[in-house]
């Protein structure tokens, strides 16, 4: 009988390697595989328009390796599994000694019928809302002229169909799924559909199918901060009415004032509105190390004084590998969230939900169907992450979550962490010992201890 598993596995193993060929990608010295399979863009129509799903595979290194590969889930919507694997590599270092890492273009980013909207470094545009929506109609438009651009048939729901057909091209009789933020939702779904399928989950930063992004939660996080600074004598020393001076900044706007830009070094004369500070401010908090310097980016604001918030939210950063594909976000995200954002009278809240209220109101909606919002029971072990202080998926997401999913959920969190904990700690060894346990409710999870905020920035004298 073991002879006859063994030699089953080697006719899996024997597919999954035809069914892919060697490639060269960014982030890696090496040759990768590569591979890549023709889905229906409306699974309603499996003879209709088809699109090319495409991905990477990491295979494992040691001779007696495992069956069951590492399946990586990108955040956003609209990260590219691909181009965020060579940031990804180390943290799976460990696993793909026996097993194989295997990041998938989600349909719409990367390789795999990209929705993608053109980025602008103009100084004036970052500033202008409007403009900013005008900018994102018209790639609406342009999207829609592509073969694929019925922008219906690009929700989760139908994503993790083209997960699970990567599985069977793989021939993987099952896989271990880690998923960041977003890809945490997708992780869900795939659970929720496939469950056979599933052997271990990781969920860093937990966000639910059923809960709405609340803005709440980023204005949760700058008052931990206010109050974090008030409970530091250096912080409160150097910034004494922080709480205060934020109240002042909002009223003071909309106000002109001289944008330098960190990396061109040129320069515009703009008008701040309370949406732009209230977007740059956002992004901020998602790093702690970047909160850090907040106390002294909305003092100098106050003043007058943008530049150090506007490097802050790395809103002027060169595109990088874990940027958005905004076609695919809003595909995603007006289909799933739209129908159901908070009217919230706080400022992140109002300001999150009319954004995109405003995008929705024309971008084509996919259908989601009524199970997508549900939760089951998990037969397989499950890790959620969180961090105290994540402003987006704060822990409360991962505590429902872990609720439902019932006793083979465990949940951890990390007090002073933010958004993504994968490389805080020993939190990638804790990942790997999950995975690789024979009992993964058996794995001890004391490793993680609290770690402190990071040190308030404060301006060198001299």
């Amino acid at each position: 009988m073991q002879a006859f598993v063994f030699l089953l596995f080697l006719g899996l193993l024997s597919s999954a390697q035809a069914a892919t060929k060697p490639c060269r990608i960014d982030g890696f010295p090496q040759e990768v595989q590569c591979g890549q399979i023709a889905r229906p863009l409306d699974p309603a129509d499996p003879q209709g328009r088809q699109i090319q799903i495409h991905y990477l595979v990491l295979r494992a290194q040691d001779r007696n390796q495992l069956a069951d590969p590492v399946f990586f889930l990108a955040g956003g919507p609209g990260q590219s599994a691909i181009n965020v694997a060579g940031w990804a590599e180390h943290l799976f270092s460990k696993l793909q000694l026996r097993r194989d890492v295997v990041f998938v273009d989600q349909r719409g980013t990367g390789r795999s019928a990209p929705l993608q909207c053109p980025e602008s470094q103009d100084l004036s545009k970052l500033t202008d809302s409007e403009g900013a929506l005008h900018e994102i109609k018209r790639c609406q438009a342009s999207l829609q002229k592509l073969p694929y651009g019925d922008l219906r048939f690009f929700t989760t729901s139908i994503a993790v169909q083209d997960l699970e057909a990567v599985r069977l091209a793989e021939g993987y009789p099952a896989v271990n799924l880690v998923g960041v933020s977003y890809g945490t939702r997708v992780g869900l779904e795939y659970l929720r559909q496939y469950p056979q399928a599933v052997r271990r989950v990781v969920l860093d930063g937990v966000l639910p199918p059923d809960y709405a992004i609340s803005g709440s939660d980023i204005q949760k996080a700058l008052d931990s901060l206010f109050t974090d600074c008030k409970s530091d004598a250096r912080c409160q020393r150097v910034y004494p009415n922080l709480a205060q001076s934020w109240r002042d900044l909002l009223a003071s706007t909309p106000k002109a004032t001289v944008l330098k830009h960190p990396r061109l070094n040129t320069e515009a004369n703009v008008t701040i509105s309370r949406d732009s500070v209230l977007g740059m401010v956002s992004a901020v908090l998602y790093s702690p190390v970047n909160s850090a310097g907040l106390p002294f980016a909305i003092t100098e604001a106050k003043a007058g004084r943008f530049n150090p918030l506007l490097a802050l939210s790395g809103q002027t950063a060169l595109p990088n590998a874990g940027k958005i594909f905004a076609g695919m976000h809003y595909s995603v995200w007006c289909a799933e969230e739209a129908g159901r954002l908070p009217v919230l009278d706080d400022d992140f809240g109002r300001f999150r939900s009319e954004t995109y209220r405003k995008v929705c109101a024309s971008w084509p909606r996919g259908a989601v169907p009524a199970a997508f919002y549900t939760l089951a029971k998990s037969a397989s072990p499950v890790l959620l992450l969180s961090g105290g202080l994540d402003p987006v998926t704060p822990p409360q997401h991962a505590t429902h979550v872990a609720k439902a999913l019932g006793a083979k959920a465990r949940h951890v969190v990390l007090g002073k962490s933010g958004h993504g904990m994968l490389m805080q700690s020993c939190v990638d060894d804790l990942v790997y010992r999950f995975i690789n346990a024979e009992d993964a409710q058996k794995t001890d999870l004391s490793c993680v201890k609290p770690i402190p905020r990071p040190v308030v920035w404060v301006l060198p004298k001299g």
